[in-house]
C-alpha cells in the first residue's frame, strides 16, 4: 500500500493554517477533482478521496491535534475501539458540499429537475467603429452566431409525431446515486445518468432537423444603435438576442463589445481629445491665426505671440459627448514648433542675422539654465 501523503500537503496549506484557509483549500481541491467533472477517471477519484480524508481530519480540532502530534497513526480508524466508519454512519458527500457552499451549483449535491425551464446562454460579439462614430453615434448591422430552438420539434429533440420518454434508469431525475467505500466510510456521490445523459428523458426517434438536440445553430443579423460617447472596450447588452432557452426558458442576451480604431490625428483620454498642432518658428514667435481640426469640423484659433514648444490650449466642448449624460469633453491642442531641417544659404544668413539682433533677455529659459549651471560649477 502506498504511503499516505501529509494532509497539509494534500490541501496545499501550511501546518499553521487557519480554519478558513483550510476550508478554502478544501473547496478548491474538491471542485478540481470531483467525480462529476472527471467521469471514469480513477486518478481524479483517488485524489478526491484523499482531499476529503485530509479535510475530515484537519477541520476537526481534536483530530487535527492528534494528527499534529502522532501523524497518521493518531487518526487511524484501526486504533478506534469501536471500529467501522470513523463517522459512525454513511456519509453523503453531497450533504457536505451543501452545508459548506451549496453543492457547487449542482455538482455532487441535490439538483433541480433537468426538464425545468433553463435560461439560454449569453452570446458575445464584437464590432469595430471609428472615433468619429464613437463621438457622434451611429447605426451598424452586425452578424453573429447563436443557438435557437428547433422549429420542427420545438426543442423536444423527437421527430414529429413522437415524444420523449421518461428515463427508467434515473426516473427522470437525470442523476443517479453511486455508493463507494473509502477509508472513512461509505461515500455517496451523484453523477449524470448514463442512459439519458443527464436529461431525464430518452428520445427513441430523433428529430432529423436537429439530430435530437432540440436546438440548431443559426446566424443572425440585427441593426444596433451605437450611442454617442461610447468608449473602446465598453459593451452594449441587447436583451433576448442570445441563445434560446431550454424547456421554454428565457433566451440569453447578446453582448456587443465595442472596439474603437485609433485615429490619425486625435487621441482620446476619457471624454477629452488631444492632438498636436505643428506651427512654424515665425508663427510661434510673432503669433498667427491657424486652422485647427476637431471631430466636428475646422475652427480658427489665434496663436499668441511667444508661444513655446509644448504649450497647450483648450477648445471647450469639442471633445466626446458624455455617455448617457449632458455636455461634451474638451479638446486640448499641444503646440509643436517645427524647426526647418534644410535651408539654403540665403535662409541661413537670415537666421544668423536674426540671432545677432537678439540678446539674452529674449531667451529667459536659457538664461535661467545658465544661472543654474553657474551655481553648480561656478564661473
Amino acid at each position: 500500500m502506498a504511503e499516505k501523503r501529509d494532509y497539509y500537503e494534500v490541501l496545499g496549506v501550511q501546518k499553521g493554517a487557519s480554519e478558513d484557509e483550510i476550508k478554502k483549500a478544501y473547496r478548491k481541491s474538491a471542485k478540481q477533482y470531483h467525480p462529476d467533472l472527471h467521469p471514469g477517471d480513477k486518478v481524479a477519484e483517488e485524489k478526491f478521496k484523499e482531499v476529503n480524508e485530509a479535510y475530515e481530519v484537519l477541520s476537526d480540532s481534536q483530530k487535527r491535534a492528534r494528527y499534529d502530534q502522532f501523524g497518521h497513526a493518531g487518526v487511524d480508524p484501526n486504533f478506534n475501539a469501536g471500529g467501522g466508519s470513523p463517522f459512525g454512519q454513511e456519509v453523503d458527500i453531497g450533504d457536505i458540499f451543501n452545508s459548506f457552499f451549496g453543492g457547487f451549483g449542482g455538482f455532487g449535491g441535490r439538483r433541480n429537475n433537468p426538464n425545468a425551464p433553463q435560461r439560454g446562454n449569453d452570446v458575445d460579439t464584437k464590432i469595430v467603429i471609428t472615433l468619429d462614430e464613437a463621438a457622434k453615434g451611429c447605426k451598424k448591422t452586425i452578424s453573429y452566431h447563436n443557438i435557437l430552438t428547433c422549429n420542427d420539434c420545438h426543442g423536444t429533440g423527437a421527430q414529429k409525431g413522437t415524444s420523449p420518454k421518461t428515463c427508467t434508469a434515473c426516473g427522470g431525475a437525470g442523476r443517479v446515486t453511486v455508493s463507494q467505500r473509502s477509508p472513512f466510510g461509505v461515500v455517496q456521490t451523484q453523477r449524470a445518468c448514463d442512459a439519458c445523459r443527464g436529461k431525464g428523458k430518452i428520445v427513441d426517434t430523433p428529430c432529423k432537423s436537429c439530430g435530437g438536440n432540440g436546438r440548431i445553430r443559426s446566424t443572425k443579423k440585427i441593426d444596433v444603435t451605437i450611442p454617442a460617447g461610447i468608449a473602446d472596450g465598453q459593451m452594449l447588452n441587447i436583451g433576448g438576442r442570445g441563445d434560446s432557452g431550454i424547456n421554454g426558458g428565457a433566451a440569453g442576451d447578446l453582448h456587443v463589445y465595442i472596439s474603437v480604431k485609433p485615429h490619425d490625428v486625435f487621441e482620446r483620454r476619457g471624454d477629452d481629445v488631444w492632438c498636436e498642432m505643428p506651427i512654424t518658428f515665425a508663427q510661434a514667435a510673432l503669433g498667427a491665426n491657424v486652422v485647427v481640426p476637431t471631430l466636428y469640423g475646422k475652427v480658427s484659433y489665434t496663436v499668441h505671440e511667444g508661444t513655446q514648444p509644448g504649450d497647450v490650449f483648450k477648445l471647450k466642448g469639442k471633445g466626446i459627448p458624455h455617455l448617457n449624460g449632458r455636455g461634451n469633453g474638451d479638446q486640448y491642442v499641444r503646440m509643436n514648433i517645427e524647426v526647418p531641417k534644410t535651408m539654403n544659404e540665403k535662409q541661413k544668413a537670415a537666421v544668423k542675422n536674426l540671432e545677432s539682433l537678439l540678446s539674452e533677455k529674449n531667451y529667459a529659459k536659457q538664461k535661467s539654465f545658465r544661472e543654474k549651471l553657474k551655481s553648480m560649477f561656478g564661473d
